[in-house]
């Protein structure tokens, strides 16, 4: 049976998707690694491999979804849809939950590791990264396409500064927004 290896790319930054992705390879692709150890350079060119070389599927979830269901249930959804999607297979998700969804196997730093998940993590970020890129030109006064929507300071004083917009996260609470006693 094969391995279908799954990652998931953007469940920490403040605005912007989650992106999941599952990976069946046909064949071995070198350097693949944790899309976060490699440069962008090497991911852009590896995703592009990947494309060709595997059975995919990639699934999107926005910050309304993310705000509407949670995090959690968003990976439960995007996990039983790429199996659903995938069929018959072993399935091993980076980590160690399975967010209640039976079926599939779990693993600490799998990115790292196993070739299916690491193609997954590397798809998930590419797909992610080019959306936040294009955000970007929607919402310039963020700079997205630097921090690709994590709480860095220069992500959170332009919040302070123009506020939310649609694409940011609403329930994920950040105490450098929250009002201080000296607000009052």
């Amino acid at each position: 049976m094969a391995l279908c290896g799954i990652d998931e790319a953007g469940r920490g930054p403040i605005a912007g998707p989650l992106l999941m992705a599952g990976v069946i390879l046909h064949r071995p692709i070198d350097g693949l690694n944790d899309s976060k150890k490699l440069t962008e350079k090497r991911r852009e060119a590896l995703f592009e491999l990947i494309l060709l070389s595997a059975d995919y599927h990639i699934v999107r979830f926005s910050a309304q979804q993310i705000d509407d269901d949670g995090i959690s249930r968003c990976l439960a959804q995007g996990l039983r849809e790429i199996m659903q999607a995938i069929g018959d297979a072993d399935f091993l998700f980076d980590g160690n939950s399975t967010f209640g969804v039976k079926g599939l196997r779990t693993m600490v730093k799998a990115d790292a590791e196993i070739p299916e998940v690491s193609a997954a993590s590397i798809l998930a970020k590419v797909t992610r990264d080019r959306e936040m890129v294009e955000l970007a030109k929607e919402y310039p006064e963020y700079g997205l396409q630097r921090h690709k929507g994590y709480g860095t300071k220069a992500h959170i004083d332009a919040i302070k500064e123009f506020g939310y917009c649609e694409i940011h996260r609403r329930s994920f609470r950040l105490k450098a927004l929250e009002p201080t006693l000296f607000d009052l």
